[in-house]
């Protein structure tokens, strides 16, 4: 068999002889729930921002927001972008060569991934959101880091808040 995986009634079996269960993919719209209704747990791969135009779409309807360590995007989906593949909200990280060289810049990409994993739940459904780390978080705290990308989820979700709010008000 070669040393790589077989699928045996709905598990994988890698060649240390662990078995592991298979990732599920999301193929509704689980995150488009009522408000009161639990939220399902999101997982960092189905929240990433993937294609190129879609980074596009969200630098070209958002402004530039600012926070100590770092750039960010975001923006409300359109109704018609909501559909079961692009339901749950999604992120992007870039780290350009201006932070520093590729073991710098991945560097940072994990740190950052690993904050927003551990905070993914704050993500607002229906959003993409676009990080651009400084080279400060590179040797900044870990805690101060997921602190600062903890606030900009929240941050996201209020202004959910109110831009729905300003659309009630506006369907009056």
């Amino acid at each position: 068999m070669g040393g790589g995986r077989v699928v045996i009634s709905a598990a994988a079996v890698s060649s240390l002889g662990v078995l592991r269960a298979p990732l599920r993919k999301q193929t509704s719209c689980e995150n488009n729930m009522a408000d009161g209704a639990p939220k399902p747990q999101l997982d960092w791969p189905s929240a990433r921002l993937r294609k190129h135009a879609d980074y596009q779409r969200v630098y070209q309807a958002s402004r530039k927001q600012f926070s100590p360590s770092m750039t960010y995007f975001f923006r409300l989906r359109a109704e018609d972008e909501l559909t079961p593949p692009y339901c749950v909200p999604r992120v992007g990280l870039t780290a350009g060569r201006v932070v520093g060289k590729a073991v710098e810049r991945n560097r940072i990409k994990r740190r950052m991934r690993e904050a927003l994993r551990r905070n993914i739940e704050l993500l607002p459904h229906g959003y993409d959101l676009i990080f651009h780390p400084r080279r400060s978080v590179l040797t900044m705290d870990y805690a101060i880091l997921e602190a600062e990308v903890a606030r900009i989820l929240r941050q996201a979700v209020a202004e959910t808040v109110r831009a729905s709010a300003a659309l009630a008000g506006t369907a009056k």
